[in-house]
């Protein structure tokens, strides 16, 4: 079972506020170096560069974090005067999710998404 995602930067607590933003949670900081937002379903950890020496610094943009809400169009309104650019606004993806991405202060994707409501796809 997957209980957690870290993402590691050079900045936690710019890193942090951006994701408490996203999600409305408050993180734990147990440490300048550290912090995680605890939803129901799995954990994202923040943490410094320092936390992991061995890391290729050269290598990012390789995931996406993704939101799942009762609302992607509602998530949109909220978000928009604090996501300086989205790389894709609320559109219904061939699957059925209705979906946004846009990047956090990293670089990394962030997905917002709705899935279908049960039913036939049409």
């Amino acid at each position: 079972m997957l209980t957690s995602i870290r993402l590691i930067t050079a900045d936690v607590a710019r890193l942090t506020g951006f994701y408490e933003l996203v999600t409305g949670l408050t993180a734990r900081r147990p440490t300048p170096l550290f912090a995680e937002l605890v939803t129901p379903g799995a954990t994202l950890a923040i943490g410094a560069l320092a936390t992991v020496p061995f890391l290729d610094r050269a290598v990012s943009g390789t995931a996406i974090v993704e939101f799942r809400v009762a609302d992607v169009d509602a998530e949109f309104t909220r978000l928009r005067p604090s996501i300086p650019e989205f790389v894709l606004e609320p559109t219904t993806m061939p699957w059925g999710n209705r979906s946004m991405l846009f990047r956090d202060p990293d670089g990394t994707l962030v997905n917002v998404y709705t899935p279908p409501a049960p039913g036939p796809v049409e």
